[in-house]
């Protein structure tokens, strides 16, 4: 059986040396593109709606936390990878071709640039598949790519509105602020809605029995991604009033439809997580009593507390590995229970519990007797 340390290495190895070249590619495309002055307050001006989305993905993440260096790989891909890739393909299509400015926008833009950030999620369901728990997972792995790449290309963007090179008037910081309300405050949401849709299908695949769907949901998500892409995209050809029709009948109905989704997720995960655990329990793999303390958010942050109070820095970091370690392993025997493990399942589970048998003898939950120091 291949090992899952194997696999995690090639990935971090591939991903690491993509963003490394991707990043180095932008730094000249950057560097092109504008003075420095105006470089820097595009690249702050973007960077004003990143945190809000990335606080709003780690919420929805808060079940079953992602790695953070995963997360951050997500962000980097679509940053730099996804972005570079995007210019690149688009740019040489364009000259092989000869595509409009209007089929850039509208067709190749959408083709490419949803591909260019799907890939890390295939990547992902390559190399890191155990990971993907399902379709919270991958909404929050597709946002955080969809937010790198909007930061970027609004760098570039807000940079062309102040030089006057986007074709529209009036350039300036006139330019700069109608095109940062625009792009920044009203639809900072665009591109993590639109590769949300590849998660979706990635999130499907993972959690299905059904060989059909395991192949076709990621090219479904991936045909969704490229039409909302490309009807947003293409709205702004047609003018304001076009413009605002997409963004009103189409945007804020998916947007919220999706916001939804993630929320009712999120729900069912504490539904499945509890179903999981009490099966593993009957297995005499954890207690049942430390259950209602894993699968509630509140309990779980009392517990924490209660853990620093009662023996400090130390009993707090047993504790989170405890909670993450029952988490994790209640999540994986979910997927055990429904036929979909991960083909490293049993190693996983191993790892799982011998976390959880480590520590659980030096924690205390309300209410139970303290361990002796």
């Amino acid at each position: 059986m291949p090992g899952p340390r194997r696999d995690s290495v090639a990935f971090t190895v591939v991903v690491t040396v993509l963003v490394t070249l991707g990043a180095l590619g932008m730094l000249v495309i950057l560097a092109l593109s504008g003075a420095p002055g105006i470089m820097l307050l595009a690249t702050l001006l973007a960077a004003v709606p990143v945190g809000p989305l990335v606080a709003s993905y780690l919420w929805l993440d808060r079940y079953e936390p992602e790695p953070k260096r995963l997360l951050a790989y997500a962000l980097l891909w679509g940053a730099f990878v996804a972005t570079v890739a995007a210019i690149l393909i688009g740019g040489v299509g364009g000259m092989v071709v000869g595509f409009t400015d209007n089929q850039s926008l509208a067709v190749v833009a959408p083709v490419t640039e949803e591909a260019s950030k799907g890939i890390f999620l295939l990547l992902l369901l390559w190399w890191r598949r155990a990971e993907l728990d399902g379709i919270l997972d991958g909404i929050v792995y597709a946002g955080m790519v969809g937010i790198g790449f909007a930061f970027t290309e609004n760098i570039l963007y807000l940079a062309a509105a102040y030089n006057g090179t986007d074709g529209q008037a009036p350039g300036g910081l006139a330019g700069v602020t109608a095109l940062f309300v625009v792009r920044c405050l009203l639809s900072p949401f665009a591109h993590p809605l639109f590769t949300t849709f590849i998660g979706i299908g990635i999130g499907l695949a993972v959690t299905t029995r059904n060989p059909a769907v395991r192949w076709l949901a990621p090219i479904g998500g991936y045909c969704l991604a490229v039409l909302a892409h490309g009807l947003w995209n293409g709205s702004t050809i047609f003018g304001l009033a076009s413009f605002a029709g997409v963004y009103l009948v189409l945007m804020i109905p998916a947007v919220i439809g999706l916001v939804w989704l993630g929320v009712w997720m999120r729900r069912s995960e504490r539904t499945m997580l509890t179903a999981a655990l009490h099966d593993a329990s009957r297995r005499g793999l954890i207690p049942g009593t430390d259950i209602g303390w894993l699968v509630d958010l509140r309990a779980r942050r009392a517990a924490r507390q209660f853990a620093r109070q009662y023996g400090g820095p130390g009993a707090l970091e047993a504790m989170k590995d405890y909670q993450q370690a029952a988490i994790e392993l209640g999540f994986l025997h979910h997927r055990l229970l429904r036929g979909t493990p991960p083909a490293d399942y049993r190693l996983r589970g191993q790892d799982y519990l011998a976390r959880i048998n480590a520590v659980r003898p030096r924690i205390a939950f309300p209410g139970q007797v303290v361990p002796t120091r």
